[in-house]
């Protein structure tokens, strides 16, 4: 394992049996995330990026096959049975869903959701387990966290399910935390608190994030690196700045355009991706995003591009790059 590097996926490929054939969810994805480093992989729903995090983690579901490479601290995940997994979930590697109202079980209080992790993989005392489940809430910014401890998770908003959510995860204090779209069905105001929150632990905690979503301008500011995923390939990987200020790919480029801002005129239409992703069962032999790109040519139809590096660490699968801004320096 090369120095510095926490996680390393290589050429991952990730199929899933279904009715209508086998669905290439991730089909060839490299990337890797060093130690201390928050790495956030976008892209648009049904792109690959659950399933990718969720073969990292080893949750895929009994109708499908993984073949490549997931090392975690040199170790191999692929080829570790269950109880192995087990022994890593939690304790060095830990997930936080999108949806906190079905991750947390709704008939147990939040105290042992939070505590059973610790005393498990801890070997902690009871009392020990209590007095760390308090802080933690009182790290995540959940108010009155003693009578929180002794709530269920029905009688929390939303936005406080999602902090007991990152509690639980942080229980054990691991090494690497997924959050998988931690900020969905939150107002924008919540969404900015748990980003800022996840953030901030990660910092002070010197772990390594991977923080998974389909917006960009999510990722941006809590992210070291960004990785672009479109319909199952990596598009464009590289340090955020570099590639939220010169975007390489033409699919990243339109996300950007995609997304409103504030400087956005109230009654001008939005910039839209015209076309939808192509089938998963089928997809086409050459590049995936072509059919929507403007830049496409013949090569593009028929050919799969490479992922070649153009500055720095800054990598992208496309025949026909975005050109650089005249006077920009990537990254600067």
């Amino acid at each position: 394992m090369s120095e510095g590097k926490l996680l390393e996926v290589d050429d991952l490929h990730a199929y899933i049996g279904s009715p209508r054939g086998v669905v290439k969810a991730v089909d060839g994805v490299s990337l890797s995330i060093d130690h201390g480093a928050a790495l956030g992989v976008v892209g648009e729903s049904g792109s690959g990026k659950s399933v990718m995090a969720r073969a990292v983690m080893g949750l895929m579901p009994s109708n499908s096959a993984c073949t490549g490479s997931v090392r975690f601290n040199g170790r191999e995940l692929l080829d570790l049975k269950r109880k192995e997994l087990e022994e890593i979930w939690g304790k060095q590697i830990a997930m936080v869903f999108q949806d906190p109202g079905r991750s947390l079980n709704p008939v147990v209080r939040v105290e042992r959701q939070l505590t059973e992790g610790m005393r498990r993989h801890l070997g902690v005392s009871r009392s020990e387990a209590q007095s760390r489940a308090l802080n933690l809430l009182v790290e995540v910014g959940v108010p009155d966290p003693e009578r929180r401890l002794r709530a269920y998770p029905h009688e929390l908003s939303g936005g406080m399910r999602q902090r007991v959510m990152i509690a639980v995860a942080l229980a054990c204090e691991p090494d690497l935390l997924i959050a998988d779209e931690p900020t969905t069905a939150l107002d924008v105001t919540i969404q900015r608190q748990v980003l800022d929150l996840l953030r901030r632990i990660q910092l002070e905690r010197r772990m390594s994030l991977m923080l998974i979503s389909h917006d960009l301008h999510v990722v941006a500011g809590q992210t070291d690196r960004v990785a672009v995923m479109y319909a199952g390939r990596l598009a464009e990987l590289g340090a955020s700045r570099a590639v939220f200020e010169q975007p390489r790919h033409q699919y990243t480029s339109a996300l950007l355009a995609a997304t409103p801002t504030i400087e956005h005129e109230r009654h001008a239409p939005l910039n839209v991706i015209r076309g939808s992703l192509p089938s998963p069962t089928e997809p086409p032999p050459g590049c995936r995003f072509a059919a929507r790109c403007p830049a496409a040519t013949d090569t593009c139809q028929s050919g799969q591009p490479p992922m070649i590096a153009t500055v720095s660490d800054h990598a992208v699968a496309c025949f026909h790059p975005v050109a650089e801004r005249a006077g920009e320096l990537v990254g600067r």
